[in-house]
């Protein structure tokens, strides 16, 4: 027996079925009538909830509303009346049938019946939806498919022997007249059966490029996927990720072009071609075909060229040295780029391991092998001259531009450079000429870049086309850096009328003073920029908010770059500590092609333009592949700053031994030379100098840091051989431009240019007691005499370093040549013939002034060059 409340359902009890949209149930009639008690109710509440809202004595709850229930009396009615007759389902509208009286009578209320059915909203956007799907997949998958299976169909691959990838490519002049050509010689590219190679080898280039090579179909399906994303966003990376099937295909067949239908081209015939040919013959193919650097072509010839060995008695550490070049073959040397080499190095043979051809033992024992020298095996007939390393930047830009240098055979590109041809033979001509009768040991080093473009316009780094270019090598800037102090200085609102005391000081126990005790007394910054006066300078520089960071920053802004390749971080201390005092004279280094770009932005009243080589690169059939067009440029420095600092340096060219240029042709320059250690000699001579539309930057030293001398055996300053190669270069490059005038300069805190008054001039005096300025310390290694007037002294302030952790420069990577240290002022005269940075003395005899100044922070290490 159930409780009377209990809204459990027992056997007998009568299914119920729903109503209308206000839910609940009502019971169905058994067959044949009513039931005993069947009456109009109303459904309770289930036992569970203890709430019974109709006992007697409890209130009911509000919140459990009743549900209205139908007796089976009332269902079984008939239409219209009372009677028997079948249960009447709710119609439609909710309402009853009607009838006389009471549930269903005349006018009566039936109960409520479920409302229209509508058509779901989401069923619709499921369906726009599913239409929106199945036309992105026709799009991207089955008519690509199509196209694929039916190129697939008509295309055509070459059976193995067929290729052939000898076309000429040119390198032209900025007018188009030839300059060189990329000729891959036949004798240079020897072919070789597979099994020639040792096995170490070959897994080496499988773990540098294609892992999977022997698995995959030809192609890999999310290198093209990355391929397809980056050419649709347009981004310059367009590429990757191809296998070694593909890198063949690419390289003998279809060329380098960074289109979707070349990309497609080239996986239709991968495809094809790994069911056509054996792994072993796309392998052997490949590694006859592909580029190695150093003008080789297949890994026989990279043999010889790296190793001077034949290809069969490669070692395994060999062989992983030309695997990670192929990457990226002139920039991956190991000569010339370690740091990088030695980093694919180690992550090929990491893969070997990986991929279970090289034992973690054999990886743990084995060493970076020696080269052979660069140039030492290239082809005698090939860049012999000063063109090889302009070849040499070439390859390195197109590089840079996604061009690779196979495709300079495969598309049979023709290469416009930037270099103004009467410029290019000024330059060389003027260094043939000028170190003609000097000692064999001297080199020379002329860049020449266009303001307005930031074209380089004439390129020198030696003779050797194959050898060491010294225009790309790291260097010591001497003097020539003071610029970009004053640059600075002017930014923080200091004209150029500024006085500065010039008399010696000591700095936290480094002596500074200027070249044979020179002085302007205290005389305007332009003087002492003039006069080159290295305590002018270093006080100015200490005055200075944040003197040296500001420096730095203003030169990184001009064009010195964050880091070059061999030095690492420039104008910083090792572990990037952030630049010494020395900076303001020029102890960090920086390359001859980096001082002419940053010198092009102050000629171009602070607008910055890359420096590049390259103007336009065409197909054989006549596709642009890149045209620089005419460089926007980007303003990195205030014009009144530059401006304002070219007053300054104007009158310096005259001033150093008489080298205005031709036709009286205004120009803005700055002489450096850098002393050899604590010897007395110098090592390194400078002279950079523009005009608005050329500017060109010269370097004189040795590659062996032997002592800097001419022929008559006396020391060779900045103002000596460097300007004599300068004033010659510019003069033959600018024959026959128009004669152009800089800009007036803008004034700066009330002073525009350089003042009519800077200060009389002061013999020099030994009399001078230093004075003694305190600034925030430094790190100084032992004492030596740096440069001219400028000593440091024992003991070390400051933790120990070795040296080549000295502060005075950061130690490059590689060899580099000589690397010069600062320059001074002139000197007094007297009966020598020669002055120091622009001296004034003149006579007959080897004395006069020397230049030279301090590098102000730290000595000078030599840096062996082969």
């Amino acid at each position: 027996m159930t409780f009377p409340y209990d809204d459990q359902p027992d056997d007998n009890a009568p299914p119920r079925r729903p109503t209308g949209p206000q839910g609940g149930s009502r019971p169905v009639p058994p067959p044949g009538g009513p039931r005993f008690g069947d009456a109009p109710t109303t459904r309770m509440p289930a036992a569970s909830d203890r709430s019974f809202p109709n006992r007697p004595g409890q209130r009911p709850n509000p919140s459990e509303a009743p549900t209205q229930q139908f007796s089976a009396d009332a269902i079984r009615r008939g239409p219209g009346g009372p009677g028997p007759g079948r249960p009447v389902p709710p119609p439609p509208s909710g309402r009853g049938p009607g009838g006389p009286g009471g549930p269903g009578g005349p006018g009566g209320s039936g109960p409520a019946g479920p409302p229209p059915r509508r058509p779901a909203q989401g069923s619709s956007r499921w369906r726009t939806f599913r239409r929106v799907l199945y036309g992105f997949v026709a799009i991207f998958m089955v008519i690509p498919m199509i196209v694929f299976l039916i190129a697939y169909a008509l295309v055509d691959v070459p059976h193995p022997g067929d290729i052939s990838t000898n076309k000429v490519a040119a390198i032209n002049y900025s007018d188009g007249s030839p300059l060189s050509n990329f000729v891959p010689p036949e004798g240079n590219r020897v072919e070789v059966k597979l099994d020639q190679v040792p096995e170490g080898v070959r897994n080496a280039v499988l773990a540098a490029e294609d892992r999977d090579f022997y698995s995959n179909p030809g192609f890999s399906v999310s290198g093209f996927g990355r391929a397809l994303r980056d050419n649709l966003l347009g981004r310059d990376s367009a590429g990757g990720g191809s296998t070694i099937t593909q890198q063949y295909v690419k390289n003998a067949l279809v060329g380098s072009e960074r289109t979707i239908t070349r990309k497609m081209k080239e996986l239709v015939i991968s495809t094809k071609m790994s069911r056509e040919w054996s792994k072993d013959e796309i392998l052997e193919g490949y590694l006859n075909l592909i580029y190695f650097g150093r003008g080789t072509y297949g890994i026989a010839a990279a043999s010889q060229a790296y190793f001077n060995k034949p290809v069969e008695e490669l070692t395994v550490a060999e062989g992983a040295v030309l695997a990670a070049m192929i990457q990226r073959p002139s920039q991956l040397d190991p000569e010339t780029n370690p740091t990088e080499a030695q980093a694919r190095w180690n992550y090929v043979l990491d893969g070997m391991v990986e991929s279970g051809t090289l034992s973690a033992a054999d990886r743990a024992s084995t060493q970076f092998p020696v080269l052979a020298p660069l140039g030492s095996t290239g082809d005698p007939n090939q860049d012999k001259g000063p063109e090889g390393l302009i070849k040499s930047q070439v390859l390195n830009e197109l590089a840079e531009a996604g061009i690779s240098e196979q495709s300079l055979y495969t598309d049979g590109l023709t290469v416009t450079t930037t270099i103004d041809r009467a410029a290019q033979e000024s330059a060389v001509e003027s260094v043939k000429t000028n170190l003609e009768d000097q000692p064999e040991e001297l080199r020379a080093a002329v860049v020449s870049v266009d303001p307005k473009t930031g074209a380089v316009r004439a390129y020198y780094g030696g003779m050797d086309g194959q050898g060491l270019d010294y225009a790309n090598a790291g260097l010591q800037t001497g003097s020539t850096f003071k610029v970009f102090g004053l640059a600075a200085n002017l930014e923080q609102g200091i004209p150029l009328s500024k006085m500065y005391d010039s008399s010696p000081l000591t700095v936290n126990g480094i002596s500074i003073g200027n070249v044979e005790g020179e002085s302007c007394g205290t005389c305007t910054i332009a003087e002492a920029l003039k006069r080159s006066l290295n305590t002018s300078f270093y006080r100015m520089q200490i005055q200075m908010e944040d003197g040296p960071n500001k420096i730095a920053d203003v030169a990184h802004r001009a064009g010195i770059p964050a880091e070059i390749p061999g030095v690492g971080k420039t104008l910083t201390e090792p572990d990037d500590a952030g630049p010494n005092n020395g900076i303001v004279l020029g102890q960090y280094y920086v390359r001859a092609l980096d001082m002419a770009s940053s010198y092009a932005t102050l000629a171009a009243s602070g607008i910055y333009r890359a420096p590049h080589f390259i103007q336009k690169v065409v197909t054989a059939d006549g596709r642009v592949l890149l045209d620089r067009g005419n460089p926007a440029g980007e303003r990195t420095i205030d014009e009144a700053v530059a401006d304002n600092v070219s007053s300054a340096m104007r009158p310096i060219a005259g001033w150093s031994n008489g080298h205005n240029l031709a036709d009286g042709r205004p120009s803005a320059s700055k002489t450096g030379t850098a002393q050899l250690l604590d010897t007395g000699e110098n090592k390194d001579a400078w002279m950079i100098g523009y005009t608005p539309s050329l500017s060109t930057a010269v370097w004189v030293g040795t590659g062996q840091n032997l002592p800097l001398r001419n022929s008559y055996g006396g020391p060779i300053y900045g103002s000596g051989i460097p300007s004599d190669i300068w004033k010659e270069t510019m003069d033959g490059a600018l024959d026959g431009t128009e004669v152009e005038s800089f800009p007036v300069p803008g004034e700066i805190a009330g002073q525009a240019g350089v003042p009519d008054y800077t200060a009389p001039y002061t013999p020099p005096s030994t009399t001078v007691a230093p004075s003694t300025t305190t600034v925030p310390q430094i790190v100084i290694p032992p004492s030596i005499e740096i440069a001219p007037g400028v000593t440091i002294p024992l003991p070390q302030i400051g933790p120990q370093r070795t040296p080549q952790q000295t502060p005075a420069q950061p130690t490059p990577a590689q060899p580099t040549p000589a690397q010069p240290t600062p320059e001074a002022g002139n000197g007094a005269g007297g009966t020598g013939a020669g002055t120091g940075n622009g001296g004034a003395g003149a006579g007959a005899g080897a004395g006069g002034a020397g230049p030279g100044a301090g590098t102000g922070g730290a000595a000078a290490v030599p840096i062996p060059v082969r």
